[in-house]
């Protein structure tokens, strides 16, 4: 009994800080966002924010640059504490990296100070290494949960993005007590969440499987195509630029140079607006490769953020764009892709389904984990994490494709 009481004392302090410091997060992420758009000759500055930012990972810590992987990393191999550090830098970063029209997203920032917060009821409470992977995955959960405003998908998130690893019924529980403790506090602090909608979802037939088949692999494919691009533009970095602090300078200076010379600011920043559009206007076909392309080109020279709401703009953007051929409500495209992409790229289909349905209600339900399914066994073999356990169904499939000369997948 009191080993119960003190987990939920810990899921409550949790939840409490971790929802308050996203609540301050988001409502920083506006504040800055509005002045950017306000004032668009800041966007010349990206590179001195780059330079900032490479010197703050570079002269405090240079292992917590690895972000999510980090927690991954101690979840899998309960090992050294994680570096308060990381909460403040990564919200500074980030905030630094939107003020002056980086691309990226939010999610990564919310979960490494849930981390963070998490990690320090280790010493507090006296926890042994086992009871510490409990505590990463409620930081992950509480994270996820507060700074989307989906409690169901969060705690499913922390739990199968490291389902492949050790997990115990006791973190499944608290996972789901600390995302609704997390969520309910952005609540108390009235921060508002972006509304969506797909007002008509037509009746399931044969004809309707064939399409849903056909713009899950193309989900799957731009899943597989982002975290391809992330993880190309980190290596050409890493290899080509030995001093950190340099990359994201560099970095800088290229994307102002292509935001300016393409009139390209619709790409930068989180994208909400283009998002919220796509369920109603129909998307360019080239307006979801860009975003892939500057946000791969943003995180992967060093500046901080996340990739999830990138993720929701290149589904969105891709399923609007193929209402021109796909013969569905563009608002259920939009919403398809929405949530598919992301589960291609995070190997999470359950909570990127349930998240769905949160979002946009469960009439679409059907369709949305079917496509998250398709979208997930399309996508490659290597997600945006690259410290994350993949095995089950799909790594039995890509092995059999390696063995067959694929090696790319």
């Amino acid at each position: 009994m009191l080993i119960t009481l003190k987990w939920i004392l810990i899921c409550c302090l949790i939840g409490i800080f971790s929802g308050s410091a996203s609540a301050f997060f988001l409502v920083s992420l506006e504040f800055v966002t509005q002045v950017r758009n306000h004032h668009n000759w800041i966007i010349w500055f990206l590179p001195l924010g780059g330079l900032l930012i490479g010197f703050g990972y570079f002269y405090c810590d240079s292992k917590i640059a690895k972000g999510n992987n980090l927690l991954l990393e101690e979840y899998n191999k309960p090992e050294k504490k994680i570096p308060f550090l990381m909460a403040p830098l990564v919200l500074v970063s980030t905030l630094i990296t939107h003020l002056f029209g980086g691309s990226a997203g939010r999610e990564g920032t919310a979960v490494q100070m849930g981390g963070t917060i998490a990690d320090l009821c280790t010493k507090i409470f006296k926890l042994n290494h086992s009871e510490r992977r409990t505590l990463i995955i409620l930081g992950i959960s509480a994270g996820f949960a507060s700074v989307f405003g989906t409690p169901l998908a969060g705690a499913l998130f922390a739990l199968e993005v490291v389902f492949f690893s050790k997990l115990k019924l006791k973190s499944v529980v608290f996972s789901f007590l600390v995302a609704y403790i997390a969520y309910f506090t952005v609540e108390f602090w009235e921060i508002k969440h972006t509304h969506y909608s797909i007002p008509e979802v037509p009746e399931m037939n044969f004809s309707i499987l064939f399409w849903i088949l056909v713009v899950g692999i193309s989900f799957g494919l731009a899943a597989l195509l982002f975290s391809r691009s992330t993880h190309f533009w980190g290596k050409l970095f890493s290899h080509n630029i030995k001093y950190p602090p340099l990359r994201p300078f560099i970095g800088g200076i290229v994307l102002v140079l292509a935001i300016y010379f393409i009139d390209a600011t619709k790409y930068i920043g989180l994208g909400v607006p283009v998002i919220v559009d796509a369920f109603t206007v129909q998307n360019t076909p080239y307006d979801f490769l860009l975003k892939i392309l500057f946000t791969g080109f943003t995180l992967g020279a060093g500046f901080k953020g996340g990739e999830v709401t990138p993720l929701f703009f290149v589904g969105a953007t891709l399923g609007s764009a193929l209402s021109v051929v796909v013969p569905l409500p563009i608002a259920l495209l939009a919403g398809m892709g929405f949530v598919a992409v992301f589960s291609g790229a995070t190997h999470t289909p359950i909570a990127c389904t349930v998240m769905g349905i949160e979002l946009f209600g469960i009439e679409s339900g059907a369709y949305i984990g079917i496509v998250c399914i398709i979208a997930y066994f399309f996508s490659g073999s290597i997600g945006i994490y690259k410290s994350q356990i993949v095995k089950g169904p799909k790594s039995i499939l890509y092995q059999s494709i390696r063995k067959k000369g694929l090696k790319y997948l």
